[in-house]
């Protein structure tokens, strides 16, 4: 079983993909953000072989404006090396990578101008996994589409323009239930008369379900009869609904207690799960760690030393109760561990907490950092305290010269990164 999640990741520098608008579109500026942007997703494709992540989906975003005439470069061609180094990173460290067109690539329209900018955009989407050199089970998800009140006729537009595409793209395309418009049974039915492999998302069920009567467990198995042996593993999706948000939101987190009930009653292992969450990787390593088949206390040990700032600036008493249970380096009190991580950051802040925090990370430049940087901490610290600053500007400065002094024990930490 593999664990990932999707396009960006919280904590890992120098990952985040960059565009810009199309008024501004040259040949120039298009090679400097693919090659930022590459560069930026190999860093993530570094991180992902460190941390044992083997999931990962790739950003729709990875080449700017990639399916559309204001980009006429042969970009696959441009960047072969880069493509052929990321690709062969992706390939030692068995990672399965993946792609998800946005919401205006819909191959049902009964607008031919909309489904000919969705058949180059899955396209584009074919070339990125084309260039990486990636094999079958590098999938393209996609949405059936629109309804368009009149849903078989929109079912039967979907299925003629499949049968259009490219035996390329045919070969990796999948298809996903939605939370409006196509339930799982939906695009299982699509499925049969296409032989074409269905991600079962367990949200989008749980917001436009189909026949109560059968729980998750059985449409999970319906679509697990729908791929092949050159498809991979079949690939679900799994998310929480956040309580604070509209119907079928994505949570923060993934909160283990409900991942592990899920987990259990899957009763298998041949399955790789996507979740879509806004913390992305640390949701994904929370999971992977709760799931282990063999226990790393070090892994454990890594955690902590990521989140304990976070923790300690939300709960210093959360903050002793872990640094009291990884003491024994014979246990891996895993579930514990992250419970006691969750419940911390549940907690509302106190200013004292965060002033005490951040002058506990000061400790790591107070030695060694100039009488300026001195007086500037003090200086925002002070501001903040007195309700003039802002916590962020303090941390923003304390990243700096985290960067500055190359303190690579800090620049790991979450504390710059979650709030």
């Amino acid at each position: 079983m593999a664990i990932g999640y999707a396009c960006l990741a919280i904590g890992v520098p120098f990952t985040d993909q960059r565009t810009c608008t199309s008024k501004y579109v040259t040949e120039s500026l298009l090679l400097e953000l693919i090659s930022f942007n590459l560069a930026a997703l190999e860093q993530l494709i570094d991180y992902n072989i460190k941390n044992e992540i083997t999931l990962f989906r790739i950003s729709s975003d990875l080449i700017p404006f990639g399916s559309s005439p204001l980009n006429s470069l042969k970009w696959w061609e441009i960047f072969k090396q880069d493509f052929d180094r990321i690709g062969k990173k992706i390939e030692l460290g068995h990672l399965r990578v993946s792609m998800h067109p946005g919401q205006y690539t819909v191959l049902n329209s009964p607008n031919n101008d909309v489904v000919k900018r969705a058949i180059e955009d899955l396209n584009y989407h074919n070339q990125v996994l084309e260039s990486l050199n990636t094999q079958s089970e590098s999938k393209i998800i996609l949405h059936v589409g629109g309804v368009y009140d009149q849903k078989e006729q929109a079912i039967e537009r979907f299925i003629t323009n499949y049968k259009k595409l490219d035996p390329a793209i045919r070969k990796r395309l999948i298809i996903e239930n939605d939370e409006r418009s196509y339930s799982i049974s939906d695009v299982l039915n699509i499925s049969w008369q296409l032989a074409i492999p269905v991600v079962f998302d367990n949200l989008h069920h749980k917001t436009h379900p189909t026949d109560p009567i059968k729980n998750e467990l059985y449409w999970i198995e319906e679509a697990r009869k729908t791929w092949k042996p050159s498809d991979g593993p079949q690939k679900i999706h799994y998310s929480q609904q956040n309580e604070i948000k509209k119907k079928g939101s994505h949570s923060t987190s993934i909160h283990l207690d409900k991942f592990m009930k899920f987990y259990t009653e899957l009763g298998r292992t041949d399955i790789d799960i996507m979740l879509e969450v806004k913390d992305k990787n640390l949701s994904a390593l929370k999971c992977m760690n709760a799931t282990r088949t063999i226990p790393k206390i070090s892994a454990l040990e890594r955690e902590w030393s990521r989140y304990k700032y976070i923790v300690l600036e939300h709960s210093p008493m959360r903050y002793n109760q872990i640094r009291q249970l990884l003491i024994d380096k014979t246990n891996y009190p895993v579930i514990e561990f992250y419970h006691l991580v969750e419940k911390a950051l549940e907690q509302e802040y106190d200013i004292g907490n965060r002033i005490n925090t951040a002058q506990h990370v000061w400790g790591y430049f107070k030695d060694i950092a100039d009488e300026k940087e001195k007086k500037q901490f003090l200086k925002l610290l002070e501001e903040f305290e007195n309700g003039k600053g802002t916590i962020k500007k303090v941390k923003h400065y304390l990243l700096k010269l985290s960067r500055n002094y190359d303190q690579l024990y800090l620049l790991d930490s979450y504390y710059f990164y979650l709030d």
